[in-house]
């Protein structure tokens, strides 16, 4: 996992309310080899047009949309299926943080999982920020996840980003849940230690 601490970037908005985790991912691309990137099926079909070529106006096949590592989404986000591909595909594709009024529950700690933030905005404050974007389209938000809080373009303000404190702690430091365990090893030998000593017969 890449360590996560404050991201500033552009965004790319992401329409469709309930974009399940097929359309982030779609499930025939789940065989491929993820050593190869997951990146490159990230929204294949719902980019392309029906002739199967992209289409310029989704978000990702603009100009400069390459340079976006947060998504402005729609509500109820990574919705459907539990597949961890569709946080690997939004994950190898650059993507460090999204921003919508609610996400799938699953989708929502696969990316906590994987280093991917999943900031929770309401749903007022997600249409004002797409409404700014739509006329400054260079603007930037700026996810801080080491002082909790995205900060906004304008004057869309500051708010605070909410998730679990082990996850951010993990996201921040770029362990995941078993190197984390690790890191408290000292602490783990000494209880072991006094407790052996304490409760000798454990050994018997």
């Amino acid at each position: 996992m890449k360590a996560f601490t404050r991201e500033t970037s552009t965004v790319a908005v992401i329409p469709g309310v309930n974009c399940d985790t097929d359309q982030i991912i779609p499930g025939r691309f789940l065989k491929a080899d993820r050593a190869q990137g997951y990146g490159q099926f990230l929204f294949h079909d719902i980019r392309r047009t029906d002739a199967h070529e992209l289409d310029p106006a989704f978000p990702l096949n603009r100009p400069g949309a390459e340079r976006s590592t947060v998504l402005l989404v729609e509500d109820n986000f990574g919705c459907g299926s539990s597949r961890e591909g569709a946080v690997y595909a939004l994950v190898d594709h650059g993507i460090r943080a999204l921003i919508g009024p609610s996400f799938g529950d699953i989708f929502f700690n696969n990316a906590l999982k994987n280093g991917l933030v999943p900031v929770r905005l309401a749903a007022d404050q997600c249409q004002s920020l797409a409404e700014h974007l739509n006329r400054f389209p260079d603007a930037e938000v700026t996810v801080d996840l080491a002082a909790s809080e995205l900060i906004l373009p304008g004057n869309l303000g500051r708010h605070p980003i909410i998730i679990d404190a082990f996850a951010r702690e993990c996201i921040l430091q770029g362990l995941d849940e078993i190197e984390m365990t690790f890191t408290y090893m000292d602490k783990i030998k000494a209880f072991e230690s006094d407790r052996m000593a304490s409760h000798a017969w454990l050994a018997r």
